[in-house]
């Protein structure tokens, strides 16, 4: 047996394993979700969840720059490469963060459930009046005080490489006047790539860059401050510029 089949071997029964992990930790996501035990404490089960998640399948997480975000209202946005960034940004940010994901996600069973029950915020991709609703919505929320989470690429591809940036994450920030917090997620891709259902064992990293305040000339408008979150991720990415236009 050749030592190239043996890791893969190797690889293909951690594969199974982590998948074991995860429905375990799903389950018990789900039990607590079914609780009426305020949002609150639901958010952090699922975020103790996540963190056990990594411990479990032996998967370091380490985060640098955490002090950087606000201990008041903010906007965090990170670049999306997998499917494993939304578990990602549950274990490492703290849980007052509102998640906001795309529409496909809510018709996922216990999935879209979890998420619902957490307080996360689906918006709507292809529809120009369902994105449009939405958007209002989410300044509503971001008006209210909460503090939400967005990925504003909005999907994910094989190819590395930073996509353009929609517009909803700049615009709710402008309107409520608080700060973007541009996050950058290293490795998600390597463990997780789309279109596989055998993930890796591998390292995740994420780097939190400074706020861009209010009192910042790119607050203008939202298709600047979006440019401008989107230029300070590409710096340390280490992925490619997939488009340089912003929508």
């Amino acid at each position: 047996m050749t030592v190239r089949y043996t890791l893969k071997i190797m690889g293909c029964l951690w594969s199974i394993y982590a998948w074991f992990i995860f429905g375990t930790c799903i389950f018990g996501a789900f039990i607590v979700a079914l609780l009426p035990c305020g949002k609150d404490r639901r958010r952090r089960w699922v975020s103790a969840t996540a963190r056990s998640l990594f411990a479990m399948t032996g998967v370091k997480t380490t985060i640098r720059g955490l002090e950087k975000i606000p201990m008041s209202q903010c906007i965090v946005v990170a670049n999306h490469a997998s499917y494993l960034d939304g578990i990602i940004l549950n274990a490492l940010l703290p849980p007052r963060f509102a998640f906001v994901i795309k529409n496909e996600m809510s018709k996922v069973p216990i999935a879209g459930f979890l998420f619902r029950r957490v307080g996360s915020e689906f918006v709507e991709r292809f529809e120009i009046s369902g994105s449009m609703r939405d958007a209002r919505r989410l300044l509503k929320v971001a008006e209210s005080g909460e503090s939400l989470a967005f990925f504003p690429e909005g999907t994910f591809l094989l190819e590395p490489g930073l996509n353009r940036f929609r517009a909803g994450a700049f615009a709710a920030a402008i309107n409520s006047k608080v700060p973007i917090v541009p996050m950058v997620i290293f490795g998600s891709r390597y463990i997780l790539p789309a279109k596989t259902l055998m993930p890796r064992h591998g390292h995740i990293r994420i780097e939190v860059l400074n706020p861009i305040e209010p009192s910042n000339a790119a607050f203008t408008n939202s298709k600047d401050l979006a440019a401008l979150t989107r230029q300070r991720i590409l710096t340390i990415l280490e992925e490619p510029d997939s488009l340089s236009q912003i929508v």
